[in-house]
């Protein structure tokens, strides 16, 4: 489904609760104690730092009421919760359970669930085959 959809073409996924509550969490630690750089907010698809809280913010609102969201923010929001969760350098890594209430062993298994309900949802290759990078190019 994805390959065949341009960066903002709107689309639904019907999400369990659990990830989208994952996503939710993750997204807020961008406004919290994660600590986001212009050039990891680019690599995410954001134009800045300040603008993840920005967009964060929205994608969090399109999330909560399970609202159909672009081809780019739906790579945004699970970029943003891998790196969160994953990164010690920008993320809330050593301190993702006490800061969320979210303990690793919950936490990871949620995570490859819904990187598998967005699976298709991926940079494209780096041989070339015309694909468009949804994180390129934001314009937020």
């Amino acid at each position: 489904m994805w390959w065949d959809i341009g960066p903002d073409d709107v689309v639904a996924v019907d999400l369990p609760d659990e990830q989208r509550d994952l996503m939710i969490t993750a997204l807020l630690e961008w406004g919290g104690p994660a600590r986001p750089t212009d050039t990891i907010a680019r690599a995410m698809g954001f134009a800045s730092a300040e603008a993840i809280c920005r967009e964060g913010e929205r994608l969090r609102s399109a999330l909560r009421r399970r609202q159909a969201m672009s081809k780019r923010d739906w790579a945004r929001a699970l970029v943003a919760t891998e790196i969160v969760f994953a990164s010690s350098y920008y993320g809330a890594a050593g301190d993702w359970e006490v800061i969320t209430g979210w303990s690793d062993e919950r936490t990871l298994p949620l995570l490859r669930n819904l990187q598998r309900s967005l699976r298709g949802l991926r940079a494209p290759s780096r041989h070339g085959r015309g694909e468009e990078d949804p994180l390129a190019g934001s314009s937020d």
